[in-house]
């Protein structure tokens, strides 16, 4: 695949941060009372509000979304590197990537610093847009401030919510198949098991991503 630019989702993508999501959602509902499983179904890729108006509408969502996001803005348990993210990264120039994520700017911060990963020339985050994943707004945001149009940017993601946010921006998505089955991903246009299997390389005409599928 050719590209100018490589919009990366940040949670599943460049930071694994699966255990630590989970870790907060288990103990916020077992602190209510709650069966985490429906939350978590559905959290991975979605801001915190919208996964309250899918599974439980009847909450304060506004609320609720303020405690787990000061859970989120301290919790650091689960949290690992990537491996090969750093590296990637180091390879592309500053306006050639950037980042669209479900996170708030203190967790995306946190979690960045976690995965040792520099901040981003471009950096999209929850309060940046009225309408997370999968509505398309934060990618084609993310294309804006790159320079870029739709068309010539890459999304790499690891949710449906996140490739469905590509696909609607009108970019080509690679899935990494980290947090959700290959069946659940299949509307990307190639899956990888890994960030480590993807080939990246710059040249005269912008970039050149081999996923090997």
């Amino acid at each position: 695949m050719h590209c100018r630019a490589i919009l990366f989702d940040l949670d599943g993508v460049l930071v694994d941060s699966r255990r630590c999501v989970e870790l907060v959602w288990r103990t916020w509902a077992a602190e209510r009372g709650l069966d985490p499983a429906p939350f978590l179904a559905v959290a991975h890729g979605r801001r915190i509000s919208e996964t309250f108006r899918l599974v439980r509408p009847d909450l304060d969502a506004a609320a609720e979304a303020r405690v787990l996001d000061a859970m989120e803005e301290t919790e650091t348990r689960g949290l690992e590197v990537v491996p090969g993210a750093e590296a990637l990264l180091a390879r592309l120039e500053a306006r050639q990537w950037g980042i669209v994520t479900s996170g708030s700017d203190v967790v995306a911060g946190l979690r960045l610093r976690a995965g040792r990963i520099a901040p981003p020339p471009v950096f999209v985050t929850a309060g940046d847009v009225r309408r997370g994943k999968p509505d398309p707004e934060g990618y084609l945001l993310g294309a804006r401030r790159l320079g870029c149009e739709p068309a010539e940017c890459l999304v790499i993601e690891d949710a449906p919510p996140g490739v469905a946010a590509g696909k609607a921006a009108g970019m080509r998505v690679v899935a990494l198949l980290t947090t959700h089955r290959a069946e659940q991903l299949v509307d990307a246009d190639a899956r990888v098991e890994s960030l480590a299997a993807l080939r990246v390389e710059a040249g005269p005409a912008g970039l050149t991503v081999e996923t090997g599928r």
